[in-house]
């Protein structure tokens, strides 16, 4: 296995390695109020992306069944009303 092959299968450990010392040269950039305004992109983008990144995995079946409509509008409603008192 060639060095350029093994670097683009473990592209992802490489690419936290590489954050990971990214973060210890420059910690600023991550702190509260500073740039990247981790209060916002952590809260909302990054819970976000996770969660239609799951919703992405999910299989085709299941959106067919005849149970999924009505656990979706019971959360939706049950989540506004718990937004909105």
């Amino acid at each position: 296995m060639g060095l350029l092959e093994r670097l683009r299968k473990e592209w992802f450990i490489l690419g936290i390695v590489l954050v990971i010392a990214v973060a210890r040269l420059e910690p600023g950039v991550g702190v509260k109020g500073g740039p990247l305004k981790p209060e916002i992109t952590i809260t909302y983008i990054a819970v976000s992306a996770i969660f239609f990144n799951s919703g992405l995995s999910l299989k085709t079946e299941l959106a067919d069944s005849g149970l999924h409509a009505p656990s979706c509008v019971f959360c939706c409603n049950f989540n506004q009303s718990c937004w909105w008192e």
